[in-house]
């Protein structure tokens, strides 16, 4: 009886990220008016997309929202936060677990449920909310870094290397592990030795423990899956899991970043079939190292690192370098990564972009330099 009645909330619930993405609106134009431009067949277009990639991506937004639903993590955050008595333990805690979450459950989930437990601390007085949301989108990109599955751009780098999980991880852990002590360093000097009283109130029955085992009993499957070069079944068991015991994982997951990651693979091919791009994006053909490094940090910064990423793997094969490029350029301007918006825009202080800008420059500095003699 209930059935009818909850269907098409159920379905509106799927459908609101499609109307509310104003980025996926703005890629679809421009995939109309480069079609245009340069008209394909269409069944074409379906030969552009990594669908290993969507397919892995898909997969991991799914475990990850579930994991997300079961609320175990928020409920370890708050009994963790309560228990600390310095501004500056609680900033290295908080710094801490945003990096550490992001190499498995990937940076902007990790801003989900780190951002929210940090808004909360508001009522806490004299607590720098609006430093802390920047230092946990630093260090997300930092953390996200080290894992083929921490963000879109690895996960597309992993798809194109046939690396390993662990080949992968190692190829990325100096870099992670340089940048996160940078950051620890940083956290340590920007935020004072002062005693803090939080009291955050929490609901143990507000928790799924046997959603958190499932989840992360099937990520462990998913991962092996993808391992083996068989992310599409793996996909097939994980979404059977999520409709038999818990559909609100589904109506729950932002399933507009796929057609987002989908459209990206085919405004860039398009992009580069007109023939002055064509002529620019052939000359990484010959790019040297330090020229491809340069270039996917600097297109990060010009068109976001998951696009720059797309367009650099399609013209060469050094994917290390890329790898290092773009995660570098995550950091430096907003636009940089997605899990920058994303913390700002979840951030209660509206003027926080500014001030963004003046701790990610000097880390993309830094980061680079560190990054450029690592690949040397």
């Amino acid at each position: 009886m209930t059935e009818p009645a909850t269907l098409p909330s159920f379905i509106g619930q799927i459908g609101r990220p499609f109307l509310r993405d104003r980025l996926m609106h703005l890629l679809l134009i421009a995939a109309i008016a480069l079609s245009a431009l340069s008209p394909h067949p269409f069944a074409e277009y379906r030969t552009w997309v990594d669908w290993n990639t969507i397919t892995t991506l898909a997969g991991m937004l799914l475990l990850t929202t579930g994991i997300e639903v079961s609320g175990y993590l928020e409920h370890l955050g708050r009994t963790i936060i309560n228990r600390l008595q310095q501004e500056r333990v609680l900033a290295i805690f908080l710094v801490s677990a945003s990096a550490l979450l992001s190499t498995m459950l990937t940076n902007d989930i990790a801003l989900f449920i780190v951002v929210p437990l940090t808004v909360s601390l508001a009522s806490t007085g004299g607590l720098p909310i609006g430093r802390l949301v920047i230092f946990e989108a630093l260090a997300v990109n930092a953390g996200s870094l080290l894992t083929p599955i921490g963000n879109p751009q690895n996960i597309l780098l992993w798809q194109r290397s046939h690396l390993s999980f662990a080949g992968f991880t190692w190829q990325m852990a100096p870099l992670a592990l340089a940048i996160f002590l940078l950051l620890l360093l940083a956290t340590w000097f920007c935020f004072p030795k002062q005693t803090i009283h939080a009291e955050l109130k929490d609901d143990p029955a507000a928790y799924r423990v046997g959603l958190l085992r499932t989840c992360g009993l099937l990520y462990l499957v998913f991962l092996a899956m993808v391992e083996l070069g068989h992310p599409s079944w793996g996909l097939v068991g994980v979404a059977s899991a999520a409709v038999l015991f818990c559909r609100e994982i589904i109506a729950k997951v932002d399933w507009s970043l796929i057609l987002v990651f989908i459209l990206m693979f085919i405004d860039i091919r398009l992009l580069t079939q007109l023939h002055f791009i064509q002529t620019l994006a052939e000359t990484i053909l010959h790019f040297s190292q330090f020229e491809l490094f340069i270039s996917a940090l600097l297109g990060s910064q010009v068109i976001s690192n998951v696009p720059a990423t797309i367009l650099l793997v399609n013209y060469s094969t050094a994917y290390k370098v890329i790898a290092y490029g773009v995660n570098v350029g995550g950091f430096g301007l907003a636009i940089g990564s997605m899990a920058n918006i994303i913390a700002l825009r979840m951030a209660p202080e509206r003027h926080l972009w500014l001030r963004f800008h003046l701790y990610s420059f000097p880390f993309l500095i830094l980061s680079a330099l560190i990054a450029w003699v690592l690949l040397l």
